[in-house]
Formats: C-alpha cells, structure tokens, sequence
C-alpha cells in the first residue's frame, strides 16, 4: 500500500533465487541504512512536527475555521502530524499501531493535496459556481468521506501487518496469506494509483485550467499565484514520483520479472531512499499552503504578536494586509478569489 511495508526501514525480505540456488540477502542495505536514517528521520520529524503543529494552532485558536480552504489546510496538517508521527517508531522498527498512523496518514495526505487543488479550481476557475459550493459544511462533509476512503485503502495493510517478536523486540511485519505475492503486488499498485497516478491527473487537470484564467487577471497577486502553481506541482510530483516508480519495479520484482539479485539489493536501497524523500513533503506543505499565504500570515503575526511582542517583523502588519484587501475589492470575481490560494 504505501511505501513503508515493503520498505528496509519496516521489513527487510531475503529474496531466494530457485535458478541460482541461493539466497539474495540485503544485509548491505540495512547496514548502511541503520546509521544514516535515525539522524535523517530525526530531523524530518522536528521540522514536520513543528511547521504542522503551528498550522493547526493559528487555524484553531486564531483563524478559526471558517471557509472551505481552511478545512482541507487544517486536515492537510493533521494528516501529515500522523504520517510523520510513525517517523520515530520506524527507526527501531514500529508497532502495528503506528503503522496503521502511517497509512492512514500517507494515504489522507495525498488526498487533500488532491482535494485542495479542486477546491483553487473552483475558486479560480469555476468561481460562480464555487460561491454555492465552497462552505465549511461542505468541506467538513468532503474530509470525512476522505478519511473514510483514507482508512478504506489502508485496510489491507492494517489487516495483515502483524506485532511481532524478533530479537527481543516487538516489530510489525506483514503477513499476507497464502504463498504467492498478490496482496503485495496489489498493495503496490493500490499505491501507485490511488496515491500518485490519480492525484497527478487531478492536479495537472486543475492547475493547468488555472493558469489560463490567471493569464486574464491584472492584479500584482497574478503572478506569485502563478508561481504558486508551478511549487506545489513540481514538489509533489519530485518528491511522490520516486517512491511509486519503486514500488512498481518492487512489483516487478515479486512477480519475478526482475530475479537478479544485485538489482534486488538496489531496489531495496533505492525503497528506503524513496521513502525517505517522501517524507520531506510532509515538511514542506505548511510552507506551501500556508505560511505564503497573506491570509494566514496575517495571523501568524497577530498570534506571535500576543505572545513573543519582541517580533518586530510583525509590526504594521495588518496595514499591509488591509492595504492588500483594497486592492483584491476592486478586481474582478475570480480575481478577488486569489487569496484562497496565497
């Protein structure tokens, strides 16, 4: 399902080749794994915690939700608080139930960056339509059928992964029934298209619509939203792409169209490079949704302005933003619908 059950960093597998009469070990890979990830994982979890934790602050206690796009932001950081909280536990290997955090949290992730970028396209594109649309009932309703298909997609991970003893620790490792690969090879592709393929489509489909009314707004936002675009494009496709590119030729692999035993030994590197890689979206995201934008900005100002006043930075900043209102009040209807994206 997501890069973590086939990954080194949650299960290594000995893969045994009939032809060669032996068994192809990925010893190298956990050696080299086991001293550079707790440092790397480390990092990733501080950084993810805090810039997620924030956003979930301001939008709790100060912005209070209120809008549609504050809905899908403030489950967005949610989502990836529990990606990101399975970090610590998969270094030393993780419990079942911090794997069911991960799958849960890779899955749901994928799905508001998703729901995101339809909800700009409705503002953008769409926005007469988007006005009976896009409330807070609605975006309420929408995040809880996707937790519902988040935690639906997980099932056959959180089925057949199983705590158990090895070593003198208990780990989660999954057990599929029956001898063959299929519910591997299905928990693969099940990422592969559900957490990359479809959302990509999604994202091109919407940004894409995007840009071409943008081209027809004239205020000084048009083009840091257009910039916008293009970042929250590439990042996902640079850092989602190389996790489901190895997951499928780890598919490959279980269907024994790849039974080199090298190959192998990289393919299972490159799962733990991957899968590392991805994780660095979750610290990303609160930058790309919410800390450029004016809106929330404003009141990240106001809170630390309550409680650290030796921020300077923040001062004056309400004068900039009502200075930016102005200015959005006069511009055309989807114009003015901007600063849902920024």
């Amino acid at each position: 399902m997501s890069p973590a059950p086939n990954s080194s960093s949650t299960y290594y597998e000995d893969h045994y080749y009939p032809e060669m009469a032996s068994t192809c070990t990925t010893e190298h890979s956990k050696s080299f794994t086991s001293m550079a990830f707790p440092v790397l994982y480390t990092v990733l979890f501080v950084t993810s915690l805090v810039g997620n934790a924030l956003v979930v602050w301001i939008l709790m206690a100060f912005k209070k939700v209120r809008a549609m796009t504050d809905v899908y932001l403030l489950n967005l950081a949610i989502s990836d608080l529990l990606f990101v909280f399975s970090l610590p536990f998969l270094v030393q290997y993780s419990l079942a139930s911090q794997c069911s955090a991960y799958f849960i949290g890779f899955y749901s992730s994928s799905f508001f960056i998703t729901i995101m970028s339809i909800d700009r396209y409705l503002a953008i594109v769409r926005s007469v339509y988007a006005l009976r649309v896009r409330t807070s009932a609605h975006g309420v309703i929408a995040s809880l059928a996707l937790w519902a298909v988040a935690i639906l997609a997980s099932a056959p991970d959180l089925i057949f992964f199983r705590e158990m003893e090895d070593s003198n620790r208990t780990v989660c490792l999954p057990r599929y029934p029956g001898s063959s690969n299929g519910w591997k090879i299905f928990s693969n592709f099940e990422v592969n298209v559900l957490g990359w393929l479809i959302p990509v489509g999604i994202l091109i489909f919407c940004y894409h619509n995007i840009l071409k009314n943008l081209q027809r707004c004239h205020t000084r936002n048009k083009y840091k939203a257009m910039k916008l675009v293009f970042v929250v494009v590439i990042v996902f496709f640079l850092f989602w792409t190389p996790i489901n590119v190895v997951l499928f030729l780890d598919s490959m692999r279980n269907m024994h169209i790849i039974d080199d035993c090298q190959a192998s030994q990289r393919l299972d590197l490159a799962l733990e490079l991957a899968e590392a890689l991805s994780f660095v979206h979750c610290c990303l995201n609160p930058i790309i949704y919410a800390f450029v934008g004016e809106k929330f900005k404003k009141y990240l100002c106001e809170a630390f302005g309550k409680y650290a006043r030796f921020l300077l930075i923040c001062n004056d900043y309400s004068v900039f933003h009502r200075h930016k209102l102005d200015r959005h009040s006069s511009s055309k209807l989807q114009c003015t619908l901007l600063h849902d994206m920024l």
